[in-house]
């Protein structure tokens, strides 16, 4: 078995990576960090949880040490794009915990936030820039960032940016770029728009994908309830009464729904939060902290909002409504089933969303377990398997819950180091 010793990185590195507990490298770590250290492009295809963080992190911070020089002023010497608010922050963390003893800058951009702080962040030059694509362009227009100097551009979840419309957006970023640099995509789906946006800004890329295109986590036990819409919210409540339900996200389409969905289970006693794009970046890490530390037991989410949610030990995601892109559901319900341990994933389906369904197990080649709510019994819920899907949907491995820390996804849980030379990271 490969160890971070093995890998070539410089060992300031080595050290982080033992103060945390981090020994052995995640399949996608362990391909990809030999061809970032080489200066290959990457096109990297893997889902969260994986530990795609620490697999250009930790090659990128041995770049900037192994050619270790001042970032000029008011630029960046790498830059990474990502979608959400709350993914940039914990990008942020990631390399201040694995760069801990290097001495780099770290600075981080996103909306929601007032300019200035920023724009002082910026001044002296940082050696590593995560940035939502919004708030970047706003520093660029206003001269507060030269992009001419950076040497490494990361797009992070990539397929989730082009949903929330960012190719514009990232394609004028990139302009503003040298041609000579080294370019990074990681993306947990592979849509024709990732493959061609892949073409653009990649020369000659290594390619490294761990799981198949679109899969569904393989611990993430699916079912599909049918039920009308206008019963949804006594049957979620009625679901969350269960209290093997102890950390549960559910998902809504809208954020006024997210909103309507919370007042409502806040009503019948649960401990529960909102989160989503109106609420201000203070009210968004206060809900998640609070989920975190099990102050509260259901957050309720939108798909944009969630997307940076990294959290141990959910167990249960709600589809309160199914995702408009199909895509959206492997997001979604990979949120369960981390760091080795199995999860469930349960979705509320009406009459109008079956053809979002439909796409769903399209997508993931699997016919999801169904049952049916609905009070008009005589009419039968129509599961009949997609062509092409599996007989039945994956069954979730509870015996395959493991103990090994992974980088990023179970940083959090500092104690009881000792003992551990087999362990993985799983940024």
């Amino acid at each position: 078995m490969t160890q971070f010793s093995e890998l070539g990185l410089a060992a300031p590195i080595l050290k982080a990576l033992a103060g945390e507990g981090y020994t052995t490298p995640t399949p996608i770590q362990e391909k990809a960090i030999p061809a970032v250290l080489a200066g290959s492009d990457l096109l990297g295809i893997a889902q969260t949880g994986t530990g795609k963080t620490a697999a250009f992190a930790l090659p990128i911070l041995h770049r900037l040490v192994d050619t270790r020089r001042p970032a000029a002023r008011k630029s960046c010497r790498v830059l990474v794009l990502t979608p959400t608010r709350e993914l940039a922050s914990q990008i942020a963390d990631s390399f201040k915990t694995y760069g801990r003893h290097l001495r780099l800058s770290v600075a981080v951009v996103f909306g929601g936030v007032g300019h200035r702080p920023q724009i002082q962040a910026l001044a002296t030059g940082v050696d590593i820039l995560i940035a939502t694509p919004g708030r970047l362009l706003d520093h660029i227009a206003a001269r507060a960032i030269d992009l001419k100097g950076t040497e490494v551009l990361v797009l992070d979840e990539a397929d989730r940016m082009l949903d929330m419309g960012f190719v514009k957006p990232i394609r004028q970023i990139v302009s503003h770029l040298p041609a000579q640099r080294q370019t990074l995509l990681f993306s947990a789906t592979m849509p024709q728009e990732i493959d061609a946006l892949a073409g653009a800004f990649l020369r000659n890329p290594v390619k490294v994908a761990v799981t198949p295109v679109a899969s569904t986590a393989e611990r993430v036990s699916q079912r599909v309830i049918h039920i009308e819409s206008q019963r949804k919210r006594a049957l979620l409540a009625e679901l969350l009464s269960d209290p093997g339900m102890s950390r549960t996200l559910v998902f809504t389409r809208t954020k006024r729904g997210a909103d309507r969905v919370a007042k409502h289970l806040e009503e019948t006693g649960i401990r529960v939060a909102a989160i989503h794009g109106n609420k201000s970046q203070k009210q968004r890490e206060l809900a998640l902290d609070a989920f975190r530390k099990a102050k509260i037991s259901v957050l309720v989410a939108t798909d944009i909002a969630a997307r940076g949610i990294d959290v141990d030990g959910v167990s249960h995601v709600v589809n309160y409504e199914l995702p408009d892109v199909p895509e959206d559901y492997v997001h979604r319900i990979g949120r369960t089933a981390r760091a080795g341990a199995s999860g469930s994933a349960i979705s509320l389906c009406d009459v109008a969303e079956r053809s979002l369904l439909r796409s769903i197990e399209r997508l993931t080649r699997q016919s999801i377990a169904a049952e049916d709510r609905r009070s008009d019994t005589g009419l039968a819920a129509d599961t009949t398997p997609v062509r092409g899907a599996r007989a039945k949907a994956r069954p979730a491995h509870s015996d395959e819950r493991r103990t090994s820390r992974r980088p990023d996804s179970s940083r959090r849980q500092r104690s009881s180091k000792s003992g551990r030379s087999h362990q993985q990271a799983t940024a």
